[in-house]
């Protein structure tokens, strides 16, 4: 008997819950990722077994892909390059594996070099990402879209609030990955696949970092192609886009939850500008490459980046972003105060200024 009231007990718990739902070169390429089928989302039993929750309680998920397989190598009548195709997404995601936000950005950069492996592209331009060209991405102007980029990918990206993803893997798509269904072919013409891979990623990744329905999203992304390198007689060029990104929640201008990662995407190659890479290898994230960064084995660190980042991330939240603009640094804005120090040696300058942008 007292077997069978816990059991009731919990049911009506989960019942309950269940009820609370809220809501610079330029290129373009049509992904062919494939389309998932609609399955029903199942709870794993680790999660089962775990405590439910806060009322309200969110969980913040951040995905990032990259592809370089663009990349080629410099002829004498044409210049190589190191070519860019990166998509980010973040997402606010409830219990019931439903999306309550979502924002999708993208990056298309490319870095030349001559067929005498000297870089000819200027290293102090950063490229912008999607959403920061908005109409300078001219899909309207040069391609006859409905809408540019940036508007495409909002419009995606209200379209699978309200959904899981399972249900964002199933929206009905053409052999391009482009939309067919009435109800989102209006408004999105672009391929869709890579952000229905994304954002399954991204809830894949979502935790419960301290956002509360109501909080508001905000993702930033900053870029740098300045690490990129000429080749020599004795080193090899490096093409090189480095990407950083946070993906936080706000109550006001309160951190609530807070998520960073970054990619260093490289295409090596060598005094005659050819492509030395194996440009169709996965380019994982910091996050995703965990112990295998090497930071604690090759550099004597006290922890991985992606530790010493969440270390960070958890950090900062609570605090406002010009709180966290304030967080002591040395010269080379590593932190000195007691209180981060023990957990974060690495230089968090960048991260102070994704959030301030985040923040914005």
């Amino acid at each position: 008997m007292k077997k069978l009231s816990v059991f009731m007990a919990l049911t009506l718990a989960v019942c309950l819950l269940a009820g609370c739902a809220g809501t610079p070169v330029i290129y373009y390429t049509d992904c062919t990722c494939p389309v998932g089928s609609h399955e029903a989302v199942q709870v794993p039993a680790e999660t089962q077994k775990q405590e439910l929750p806060a009322e309200g309680a969110l969980k913040i998920g951040l995905a990032v892909d990259t592809n370089v397989q663009e990349s080629k190598s410099a002829t004498a009548e044409e210049n190589g390059e190191g070519k860019y195709a990166v998509t980010v997404a973040a997402v606010l995601v409830d219990d019931n594996g439903i999306i309550r936000d979502c924002i999708i950005d993208g990056i298309a950069a490319s870095v030349k070099f001559d067929a005498t492996g000297t870089v000819t592209t200027d290293l102090t331009a950063a490229p912008k990402t999607k959403n920061e060209l908005g109409p300078e991405y001219n899909m309207v102007a040069h391609g006859g879209a409905i809408a540019e980029w940036d508007e495409q990918a909002a419009s995606f990206a209200s379209y699978v609030i309200g959904k899981t993803a399972a249900e964002v893997a199933a929206i009905a798509v053409n052999e391009a990955t482009k939309p067919t269904g009435e109800d989102l072919k209006t408004s999105v013409t672009i391929a869709v696949g890579d952000f229905q891979t994304l954002i399954q990623k991204a809830v894949a990744n979502a935790q419960h970092l301290g956002a509360q329905s109501g909080d508001a999203l905000k993702m930033a992304v900053i870029t740098s192609i300045s690490d990129s390198k000429s080749a020599d007689a004795e080193n090899a060029g490096t093409a090189q886009l480095n990407v950083d990104v946070t993906a936080l929640t706000l109550n006001g201008e309160t951190i609530t939850s807070c998520v960073i990662d970054a990619v260093q995407a490289k295409v090596s190659f060598d005094a005659s500008g050819a492509v030395t890479s194996d440009i169709t290898a996965p380019v994982a994230t910091k996050n995703e490459m965990g112990d295998a960064y090497n930071m604690v084995a090759h550099g004597g660190a006290i922890a991985e980046w992606n530790q010493q980042t969440a270390s960070f991330a958890a950090y900062v939240t609570g605090k406002t972003a010009a709180e966290v603009a304030g967080i002591a640094v040395d010269e080379g804005t590593k932190p000195t105060g007691e209180d981060l120090k023990t957990s974060v040696t690495i230089a968090v300058g960048g991260f102070q200024a994704l959030i301030q942008k985040a923040a914005q």
